[in-house]
């Protein structure tokens, strides 16, 4: 069976591709550097990170792009010999403008070097391109309209004003005339276009509903790819909206047919659990799901029936998934490949791998939209237990700090930091912002505890809801401060979950807001799934 989700924590807008007997799936990674994660598979069950494409300035520079910006939504398509990768660098996400740029790169494999990119266009967000048989492409985005109510062709949703279509070639760009060619159903918000083609169809796949509990797949059929475009019966494909489903918030995927012959359709997904004073809330994020799918009268639908996707789904073949264990990573030499940093193209600035560990530059502070020096990884179990261990900081103001980090963005965070008091010399404290948006106010849950020279290890420990700090220097594990709400870490924590589309974040962070780029080393990191320490 495949166990869903297929690839956990924060991975949201799955792009499904298959060559020969070989299958990826290209995910939004917003805010985070480099750009676009891609996972390969040959047996839909297990699945392995092999490309982040977008690694350096000319293709991507985030610099100044706020939280939850970025790269939304690639379209990961192979034709001609070689991979094409579609997507956004959203520039601007508040209020009724969405500054969203459109380009396309190449590759002939999917972990090389990939190409300069080609700018398309921005007219909206979420594009994709389409293959035809006779070798001729096309290129589709939601059209923002940001004039307001009653301007729409969608009166569910004004703001997601249709689907653009539009010929595009490599040489020439966009060729022609552009079309609206499909304005939603009645549940609006229409967008993610992806367009395949199947005995003598075109399908148009969208994503619908807004990415919440609301969410859905649709999908729409039209002899001609310009239309017009035919609703499915059934309106949409995939849905979990007021069920009792352990995956929620499905929408947003793609479909494939497999060399075995079978027939599966990606989604985002995300699985709530309980608050800590009701209600409930995803830590993980929106995550990347997968359900097996059948063909009737030309229509697709779920093979289970019904359009609520399952935590299990009958696989190609009989393998089972790999076990979840732990990852302890010495930082010694290269970065391990399930880190990333925020927003700048230029890491050197901000960290140096060296033979002692991981260095990081203090530069500006924690949720900075610049230059901030955190490397993360996902957190990719409701339970999990993280530890590090930092050197060679010796702080000596308060405005400079290092440490162990839980981080949703620049409003919802909560660190552990190794930094300066004036009567106490080095010391260790408590810092965090619980969502309140947008003023990101700092709190200080604890005193500061002295410490001496030398290492010092710190360590969370998250169980569902609740996290604790935990220090120490040569002796036994100290906890520290109160156990705080891990829920703020999660799309719907605090006040923050104004346009909050990725997911939690555990790793290292150095501020020197002095301006002086005091270095902290850290040589380890481990990240145990179960929580146990």
């Amino acid at each position: 069976m495949i166990q869903n989700p297929i690839l956990p924590g924060f991975n949201p807008d799955p792009s499904f591709c298959r060559v020969g007997q070989d299958y990826y799936v290209a995910t939004s990674t917003f805010e985070w550097y480099p750009g676009v994660q891609i996972h390969h598979s040959r047996d839909l069950v297990n699945w392995t990170l092999v490309s982040r494409p977008l690694c350096r300035q000319a293709q991507l520079d985030m610099r100044g792009n706020p939280d939850s910006g970025g790269i939304w939504a690639p379209c990961l398509s192979h034709a001609d010999g070689k991979f094409w990768l579609v997507y956004t660098d959203v520039k601007r996400l508040d209020g009724p403008f969405k500054d969203a740029h459109n380009y396309i790169v190449t590759c002939d494999t999917i972990n090389g070097d990939w190409s300069d990119p080609w700018y398309v266009n921005s007219q909206g967000f979420d594009p994709t391109l389409f293959h035809d048989d006779d070798g001729r492409k096309y290129f589709a985005n939601v059209q923002w309209n940001h004039r307001g109510e009653g301007t729409g062709v969608n009166p569910a949703h004004d703001a997601f004003d249709g689907i653009l279509l539009q010929e595009w070639s490599p040489d020439a760009g966009l060729i022609g005339p552009v079309k609206n060619i499909y304005a939603g159903t009645t549940r609006g918000f229409t967008e993610a276009p992806h367009i395949f083609k199947r005995n003598g169809y075109y399908y148009l796949t969208t994503a619908e509903g807004g990415t919440g509990y609301q969410h859905a797949v649709s999908l729409a059929r039209s002899r001609d790819i310009w239309g017009a475009y035919e609703d499915h019966p059934d309106l949409h494909v995939i849905c979990a909206d007021g069920s009792d489903s352990p995956v929620q918030r499905t929408g947003h995927g793609q479909y494939v047919e497999t060399h075995w012959g079978d027939h599966y359709h990606t989604f985002l997904m995300g699985r709530p659990i309980n608050g800590p004073t009701g209600g409930s809330f995803c830590p993980l994020g929106r995550e990347s799901g997968i359900e097996r799918v059948i063909w009737r009268d030309d229509w697709m639908y779920l093979e289970r029936g019904g359009m609520v996707a399952g935590a299990r789904v009958p696989a190609p073949v009989d393998i089972a998934p790999e076990p979840v264990s732990a990852v302890r990573r010495t930082l010694a030499g290269d970065l391990p490949p399930e880190f990333q940093w925020l927003r700048t193209p230029v890491p050197d600035l901000i960290f140096r791998t060296t033979d002692s560990g991981l260095a990081l530059i203090g530069r500006e502070s924690i949720g900075s939209w610049f230059e901030q020096a955190l490397v993360a990884r996902r957190q990719e179990h409701h339970a999990y237990a993280a530890t590090t261990t930092i050197i060679g900081f010796a702080p000596e103001t308060y405005q400079q700090a290092a440490g162990l980090t839980t981080y949703y963005n620049a409003h919802k965070y909560h660190a552990i930091v190794v930094t300066h008091d004036a009567a106490l010399g080095r010391v260790l404290t408590l810092m965090s912002c619980p969502g309140d948006w947008p003023n990101a106010g700092a709190q200080f849950p604890a005193q500061p505890v002295g410490l001496s020279d030398g290492p010092v290890e710190l360590r969370v420990v998250v169980n569902g809801a609740t996290q604790q700090f935990w220090y120490r220097q040569g002796g036994d594990w100290t906890a520290i401060g109160p156990a705080l709400d891990a829920s703020v870490i999660s799309d719907e924590g605090g006040k923050g979950e104004h346009a909050s589309f990725t997911g939690a974040f555990v790793g290292m962070v150095a501020f020197d807001i002095t301006g002086q780029g005091t270095e902290a080393t850290f040589t380890q990191f481990d990240y145990v799934p179960d929580g146990s320490v």
